[in-house]
């Protein structure tokens, strides 16, 4: 009995491929890293082991400025190499949550949007993540199934030809 093999599609054998080579590739990338302000405890410890490994290795790590997924990045990066990340935040930082504002005040380089500050947060969270987006290589989302703007966010990544790694908490 003989079997037919399907192969995968022309556009994901080109994203494996440039997967395997950015595997392989020893130079720095700029890597980003969005996601859910509400994490399962157990995920923040993994989050910033990911994003302390990948500062180890002197790759610059760029990220939002909120609670969750961003802090606990922030976190990782500041105990290895606080100059290799960069905070884009959706608004100013006096429209930060005050349990962030001290994490965010060690950070070096710190990008506010003031004239986002008029704008709804969902709305400047997207336009954050967008310019996010076009000033990494690689991003890393972590997000729950609903997560409406950060799964429009991978989408416009992938669309891009970022290199973009998923991970659902649900």
């Amino acid at each position: 009995m003989s079997r037919s093999l399907d192969l995968p599609a022309l556009g994901r054998i080109d994203t494996l491929a440039q997967e395997l080579a950015l595997l392989q590739d020893k130079g720095k990338r700029r890597i980003a890293f969005l996601g859910s302000r509400h994490v399962p405890v157990v995920a923040i410890h993994l989050i910033e082991l990911i994003s302390r490994s990948l500062a180890q290795e002197g790759h610059s790590i760029i990220t939002s400025g909120s609670q969750g997924v961003n802090a606990a990045v922030i976190r990782g990066v500041l105990e290895v190499d606080p100059s290799l990340l960069t905070v884009l935040l959706p608004q100013s930082l006096e429209r930060q949550s005050v349990e962030i504002r001290d994490l965010l005040g060690q950070v070096m380089h710190l990008i506010e949007k003031v004239d986002n500050d008029n704008l709804p947060l969902q709305v400047a969270s997207s336009l954050c993540n967008q310019e996010i987006i076009s000033r990494c290589d690689q991003l890393i989302c972590f997000a729950f199934h609903d997560s409406e703007t950060l799964l429009a966010s991978c989408n416009s990544a992938e669309e891009m030809g970022k290199i973009v790694s998923l991970l659902f908490f649900d």
